[in-house]
C-alpha cells in the first residue's frame, strides 16, 4: 500500500502526518511537528515563509529515516494569505499576516467603489476584513507592480517544492474574488485592486497531481521520492473531507484557532438571508460549497495562555474552566477587538467594564467566559444556518483541536439541543490524506473515506442535558441584537 503524507500547517503550528490504510483501517504517525506564527517586518506582522518550508524538509528527512523512501505528498495552510513572486521565482518580502491591522476599516472603503451587494452577490462569501480582496486593496501598490504572480500560501509552498504553478479553487475562493457562476476570478473585482488574471496560475481542482519535488532540494536533504497532489489546500476544506458525517442532516464545526461552523451544500446559497447573516460559500472539494461562518474560535484561548506565559496546558485551563459557574457574563466572540489585542485577558475585562458586566479575574473566569460564549454563538448560528438553508440541522460534527474540549463540547450539545459528534482531532490532515488517496485510486470517493474515517477513529457523542440553559440563549441573542444596533 502506498505511504502518504500530510503536510498541515495552521497559523500556530504545523505538522508532518503519515497516513496508511491497513486492514481497511487508516492509520496516522505524526512525523515532525513545529511552531508557526507571525512577528512584526518591515511595518507590518509577517509570516517566515522560508521557516515554514524548511521544516517541512526537515519533516521530511525525518520521514525518509522511519523507511519512508516513496510516498504522496500533500500541502494545506490557512486561508487568505499570499506570496508576491518576481520573474526569477523568487518572493519579494515575506507574507503580511491576515491578522495585521493594515486591513481595519478596509471594506467600508472599498465598497464605496464597489457595493457588498455586488460584492456578495458575485462572490458568495462573508465579508471578512482580512479577505485578500482588501489585502490588495490595502497592498504596496510597488510591491505588487513587481510581483509577476501572486500565490496562496500552500500553492507558493507547492511551486517551491515542485517548480509547478497552480491556484487550487477550495483555497482561492476565500480570496473573495471568484465568481460564483462563470467559476473564475471576476474581472471587475481584479480590477478594482489592479490586477488581472495573468497574475494568477490557472485554477485547479482539489485531487490535481502538482509534479515531483525537484531534484535539486534531494542534492540538500536527505528526502523520500515524493509526487505532491494538490490536495483541498484550504485546511477547513480539508477538514470537511476529514469529518465522518454522522446524521443525515449534519452541521460541521471546524474548531482551531478559528472555528468554522456550517455545512456542506450542493450548491451555493448566496440569498438576500445569506448575505444579511454574512455566511460564505466556499468552494469544497468534488463540486461541494462549505456554507458557513468563521467563529473567533479557540484564537482566544491560545491568547489568554500567551499572556500568562504558558503557564498551564489547555487542558488545565479547561479543567480551571470547568470548577467556575458558567454564564456570568455575555461577550461577542466575533468583535473585531478580538482578532489581535496586544493582551486577550485585558481585551476580554475591558469589554466586560464597557458593557457592564461581571469582570472575570482568574484564569478559570477567563477561560470559561470564553468557551461559555463560544457555545452561545455556535447555537446561535445553527438557528440561523436552519433558517437559511431551510431544513434542520439533526446532529454538530465537531472536529480539530476543539473537539477534545469536553465542556465547550457538552455546553454546544445542551444549548443547541442537538447531538454532538467529536472527533477525530486531526480531520485536516485526514482529509489532506483521503484526497490524495482518492487520486492515487485507493480510494473511490469521500464518501468511502468518511466511512474509513468512522471506522479508525473514536468519535465520542455528547446528548443535551437538559433545557436549563434556554432562557439563558434568549438572553444572549438578545444582548447580540442589541450590540449590533448601538454599532449600527
Amino acid at each position: 500500500m502506498e505511504n502518504y503524507l500530510a503536510v498541515d500547517i495552521g497559523a500556530s503550528s504545523g505538522r508532518l502526518i503519515a497516513g496508511k490504510i491497513n486492514n481497511g483501517r487508516l492509520v496516522l504517525k505524526e512525523i515532525h511537528r513545529f511552531q508557526n506564527g507571525f512577528r512584526m517586518e518591515a511595518g507590518h506582522e509577517r509570516w517566515d515563509i522560508d521557516y515554514l518550508i524548511k521544516e517541512i524538509f526537515n519533516g521530511l528527512e525525518k520521514a525518509k529515516r522511519l523507511g519512508i523512501h516513496q510516498a504522496k505528498l500533500g500541502i494545506d495552510t490557512w486561508a487568505v494569505d499570499y506570496v508576491l513572486v518576481d520573474r526569477k521565482g523568487k518572493k519579494v518580502i515575506n507574507p503580511v499576516s491576515y491578522r495585521d491591522k493594515r486591513t481595519v476599516r478596509a471594506i467600508d472603503q472599498f465598497t464605496k467603489k464597489i457595493s457588498k451587494e455586488t460584492i456578495y452577490k458575485k462572490t458568495g462569501i462573508q465579508f471578512l476584513e482580512f479577505n485578500t480582496l482588501y489585502q490588495f486593496y490595502k497592498e504596496n501598490p510597488d510591491d505588487l507592480m513587481t510581483a509577476e504572480k501572486i500565490m496562496l500560501i500552500p500553492d507558493y509552498i507547492g511551486f517551491i517544492l515542485t517548480g509547478q504553478g497552480v491556484t487550487e479553487e477550495t483555497n482561492a475562493s476565500t480570496t473573495q474574488m471568484l465568481n460564483l457562476s462563470e467559476r473564475r476570478f471576476d474581472e471587475d473585482l481584479l480590477k478594482s485592486v489592479n490586477l488581472n488574471e495573468k497574475k494568477f496560475f490557472p485554477l485547479v481542482e482539489a485531487g490535481t497531481v502538482l509534479g515531483r519535488l525537484k531534484s535539486e532540494w534531494q542534492k540538500i536533504y536527505d528526502l523520500p521520492n515524493c509526487e505532491v497532489i494538490t490536495v483541498a489546500t484550504h485546511d477547513t476544506a480539508s477538514a470537511v473531507v476529514g469529518t465522518p458525517a454522522i446524521g443525515e442532516n449534519w452541521a460541521f464545526i471546524s474548531s482551531g484557532t478559528w472555528s468554522l461552523l456550517g455545512t456542506e451544500l450542493l450548491k451555493p446559497e448566496n440569498s438576500e438571508e445569506a448575505y444579511k447573516e454574512n455566511y460564505t460559500n466556499e468552494w469544497g472539494a468534488y463540486g461541494t460549497y462549505r456554507f458557513l461562518k468563521n467563529i473567533m474560535g479557540l484564537w482566544m484561548v491560545q491568547s489568554v495562555r500567551k499572556n500568562i506565559d504558558n503557564q498551564y496546558t489547555f487542558n488545565e485551563m479547561a479543567e480551571l474552566a470547568g470548577q467556575v459557574k458558567p454564564f456570568q457574563q455575555f461577550i461577542d466572540v466575533n468583535d473585531s477587538r478580538f482578532t489581535n489585542p496586544e493582551n486577550m485577558i485585558k481585551e476580554i475585562q475591558n469589554y466586560c467594564k464597557e458593557t457592564v458586566q461581571r469582570v472575570p479575574q482568574t484564569i478559570g473566569e477567563i477561560v470559561a467566559s470564553i468557551y461559555c460564549n463560544l457555545a452561545l454563538f455556535y447555537a446561535n448560528e445553527i438557528e440561523k444556518l436552519e433558517k437559511i438553508i431551510k431544513k434542520p440541522i439533526d446532529s454538530i460534527n465537531i472536529v480539530g483541536g476543539g473537539s477534545n474540549v469536553n465542556l465547550l463540547n457538552q455546553l454546544t450539545s445542551t444549548l443547541s439541543g442537538k447531538k454532538v459528534y467529536t472527533g477525530p482531532n486531526e480531520a485536516t490532515a485526514i482529509g489532506n490524506l483521503i484526497v490524495q488517496m482518492i487520486t492515487n485510486g485507493d480510494l473511490k470517493d469521500v464518501e468511502e473515506g468518511r466511512d474509513i474515517i468512522r471506522n479508525s477513529f473514536e468519535i465520542k457523542c455528547y446528548q443535551p442535558e437538559n433545557h436549563l440553559y434556554s432562557d439563558i440563549l434568549s438572553a444572549y441573542q438578545a444582548f447580540l441584537e442589541n450590540a449590533a444596533g448601538k454599532n449600527n
